[in-house]
């Protein structure tokens, strides 16, 4: 759970995420308007990422 949470993450981090490119595509917003705002969505995902990393129960109680 944790590898698959942290791929996700990777997937949408800039400036190589392709799900953040495809997103922006598919929005019709350039990148460069989106970076900014694409910061605390992140933040919030790498929070996730050492909850799961810390806290076993969590990636393990909700299986």
């Amino acid at each position: 759970m944790v590898v698959i949470f942290a791929m996700g993450l990777g997937l949408f981090a800039p400036p190589f995420g392709v799900g953040f490119y495809a997103a922006c595509a598919i929005g019709r917003v350039s990148p460069d308007v989106a970076m900014p705002r694409v910061w605390p969505h992140m933040a919030a995902l790498c929070i996730a990422l050492l909850l799961l990393t810390l806290v076993p129960w969590f990636s393990v109680g909700f299986l």
